[in-house]
C-alpha cells in the first residue's frame, strides 16, 4: 500500500485519472493479486482511490488529508467553511504583505487579468479555477511552508463546498474590485489593508451565497428574515 500511496502523492497518477490495470500493477510492483487488492481496498477506504464499476479504479484525491477535508466540508454548513476560509486567508494575506517578492506580486497581477478575461467571457468554470489559483498564490506568498501545505490540502475542500455560485454583474464587479484592493495592499506591504481585503472577499462570498440560497428556498429566506428581526 505504501508504494501505491507514495506514487499517488507524488503525482504519478494525477487526480481524476485511472490507475493501471491489476495485472500491470502486479508485474510492476512484484506483489501477489491478493496483496494488491488489499492495498487498493485500503486506499479506497482512505478516499484516495475510487472504483467505478466496469471502468476501473480512479484517483480521487492526492492525499488522505485532502480527502478527509473534502468529505468533512461537504457535511457542514457553508457558513462554517467560510469561517475557516476567513481564518486562513486573512492571516495568509497579512503575512504575504510582509514577505511577498516582486515576482509574486507580478503573478497575482497576471491572475487578476486572467480572472477579468474569464469574467468578460462569462466562463464560470474558468473564473472559479482562476479564483482558486489566485488565493493559493496569495497563501504561497505568505512564506509559511506549513500554511501553504495545509491550504493546498484544504483548497479542494473549500472550492468543492463553495462551488456552484453564480455572480450577477454587481457582485462580480465588487468581487473583482476587492481582489484588486487585496493585491494593492500586498504590493504596498500594508498588512492590515491586506487582511481587511481578504476578510471582505469572504464576507461578499458569504452574503452572496446566503442570498442565492434564500432565492432558491423561499422558506429558508423567511426563516433568515425572522432570525434577523429576532437578533435586533
Amino acid at each position: 500500500m505504501d508504494s501505491l500511496r507514495a506514487h499517488i502523492e507524488a503525482g504519478g497518477w494525477p487526480v481524476g485519472t485511472r490507475i493501471p490495470a491489476e495485472q500491470t500493477l502486479i508485474e510492476e510492483l512484484g506483489v501477489g493479486r491478493s496483496t494488491l487488492r488489499e492495498a487498493i481496498g485500503a486506499l479506497v477506504h482512505l478516499g484516495l482511490l475510487e472504483p467505478r464499476a466496469g471502468d476501473g479504479t480512479y484517483v480521487r484525491s492526492s492525499s488522505e488529508l485532502q480527502s478527509v477535508m473534502v468529505r468533512r466540508a461537504s457535511s457542514v454548513r457553508r457558513e462554517q467553511v467560510l469561517e475557516l476560509r476567513t481564518v486562513l486567508e486573512e492571516y495568509a494575506s497579512g503575512a504575504a504583505a510582509l514577505r511577498r517578492s516582486e515576482g509574486q506580486v507580478r503573478q497575482l497581477r497576471e491572475l487578476l487579468a486572467d480572472a477579468d478575461a474569464a469574467g468578460a467571457g462569462a466562463d464560470t468554470a474558468a473564473a472559479t479555477s482562476v479564483d482558486a489559483l489566485f488565493h493559493r498564490a496569495v497563501v504561497r506568498a505568505s512564506g509559511n511552508d506549513l500554511l501553504v501545505e495545509m491550504y493546498d490540502h484544504l483548497g479542494t475542500a473549500l472550492t468543492s463546498s463553495l462551488g456552484g455560485l453564480t455572480w450577477d454583474a454587481g457582485h462580480a464587479e465588487e468581487h473583482a474590485r476587492l481582489h484588486g484592493r487585496l493585491v494593492d495592499a500586498i504590493e504596498a506591504r500594508d498588512v492590515e489593508g491586506a487582511r481587511d481585503a481578504a476578510a471582505a472577499i469572504v464576507r461578499l462570498t458569504r452574503d452572496h451565497g446566503a442570498a442565492a440560497e434564500g432565492a432558491d428556498d423561499p422558506a429558508r429566506a423567511g426563516t433568515s428574515a425572522r432570525r434577523e428581526v429576532e437578533d435586533e
